[in-house]
């Protein structure tokens, strides 16, 4: 029974995609757009009903996509009228941010205890990450500006201007920005490289007070960390709502031909993402001598998860099982893979240099190459510790913009297809991450050959 629920799903699914596509395609041919209106609509209606048992967000997201679309093609004037929808979402998304960084960084970091009895797993482990995440974010800026894909998006006169107050950003006034005079001025506005960095060192200050002051402030970070996961959660169920409406209106306010711009986006996504695979974490597995075979095998299962549910968070029991299956030591396991949920996000990191760039293309902004260069130094700190959220990258995408004086525009432009970027860029992380556990355990000589190849 089970296995003829699967196929009437998938054949729902096909059948609905197959009728919304072929509705969409005769578009170019046609002058009758009424009848391939309403067989589009009935696609979307085979995929609504598909989707109405099923509880995956990612698939709601999806519909809510074409939704979106559809809408802003048909009634491009009431699709126009739905932006508060999705203003809704990004201010939800926003009080997210500060508190998420506070939480997450100072547990990252204080709670491993005296930062000295890390030993040498933590170090090597924080070397590797730092090497790792730096490569993906300069594979993203190299990309976006090998297709420049924002620079085809046509926007408003308006959003096209920086803020008035966007002076030339100095490095020095960068790096006085950096850290904050005041943390409860940093958080309301939004500020989060200073928040990261206020996190940075009042959790290293924790760690050198005694262990029965250190207690109370670190259980409150935990706390706050685990409420303002479930507090994502919650704004995640509004997400198809908020992304179907940024769709609708994008498509109705700006019109057709903003999809290009964001299916170049999306192509020199999976393509920065492909390359990342290829150029960085194949010759590492090859350097370290990974068995590739027991590897792929290993991780299968929870990047598939990662890619279906688009958190990694999703996939991490899953990930520290098979790794240990695989031959990494538990105790490897346990260190690496966690901590790399804060440290070592490849995928986001590369997704968000990349979307940054974008966002100035767009907007018709030109950055140099040493203000790209700052920008990347400030996605280092920033993307930090939010591997476990769903769009997190969204978080840090906006704090971005806002730091280097970019319009928000484009972000909102963004949102409607950052769903089909988030799932390929979370397997990425999740890949990355278990990578790493194998590369450390080789590197401190504990993932014996004979061992690692019985995943062969």
């Amino acid at each position: 029974m089970p296995r003829q629920r699967s196929n009437s799903f998938h054949l729902q699914v096909a059948t609905g995609l197959a009728l919304y596509s072929i509705g969409a395609l005769l578009l170019a041919v046609t002058p009758y757009h009424r009848p391939l209106i309403v067989l589009r609509c009935l696609g979307l209606a085979l995929l609504a009903f598909a989707a109405f048992p099923k509880r995956s967000l990612t698939l709601w997201i999806f519909l809510a996509m074409l939704a979106g679309l559809e809408t802003g093609l048909d009634a491009p004037a009431f699709a126009v009228q739905l932006r508060f929808l999705s203003d809704i979402f990004l201010r939800l998304i926003k009080v997210i941010v500060a508190p998420l960084i506070l939480g997450t960084l100072i547990t990252g970091i204080a709670g491993h205890g005296d930062l000295r009895k890390v030993g040498r797993i933590g170090w090597k482990s924080l070397v590797y990450f730092e090497a790792v995440t730096t490569l993906a974010l300069f594979i993203g800026v190299f990309a976006i500006n090998l297709s420049k894909a924002g620079e085809g998006l046509v926007l408003p006169a308006t959003a096209k201007q920086a803020p008035p107050d966007a002076a030339p950003l100095q490095w020095t006034d960068f790096v006085l920005h950096i850290f904050p005079e005041n943390i409860v001025n940093s958080v309301a506005e939004n500020q989060i490289l200073q928040v990261a960095v206020f996190a940075i060192l009042f959790a290293i200050a924790l760690t050198r007070v005694r262990q029965d002051l250190q207690k109370p402030i670190l259980s409150f970070a935990e706390s706050l960390t685990q409420v303002m996961f479930s507090f994502t959660n919650l704004v995640m169920y509004y997400a198809p709502i908020g992304i179907g409406a940024a769709m609708a209106y994008t498509v109705g306010h700006l019109g057709i031909a903003v999809l290009l711009p964001l299916i170049k986006l999306i192509l020199t996504a999976y393509g920065a993402l492909l390359a990342f695979l290829l150029l960085v974490l194949f010759p590492i597995a090859c350097f370290a001598r990974i068995p590739l075979k027991g590897f792929l095998s290993a991780v299968a299962e929870p990047a598939t998860i990662a890619f279906a549910t688009s958190t990694s968070e999703a996939a991490l029991p899953r990930a520290m099982e098979c790794m240990e299956a695989f031959g990494v030591p538990r105790r490897i396991v346990a260190f690496v893979i966690p901590a790399g949920y804060s440290f070592n996000l490849d995928g986001s990191t590369l997704y968000l240099a990349l979307a940054s760039v974008f966002v100035a293309q767009a907007a018709s902004i030109h950055m140099s190459w040493s203000q790209q260069l700052l920008m990347v130094l400030t996605l280092m700190l920033t993307s930090k510790g939010i591997a476990g959220v769903p769009r997190a990258t969204l978080l840090v995408l906006l704090a971005s913009a806002a730091t280097f004086h970019l319009p928000t525009e484009p972000v909102f432009v963004i949102l409607g297809v950052d769903a089909l970027i988030d799932m390929a860029r979370t397997s990425l992380n999740v890949t990355g991450n278990c990578l790493a556990s194998a590369v450390i355990a080789r590197w401190e000589n504990e993932l014996p050959i004979a061992r690692a190849h019985q995943g062969d």
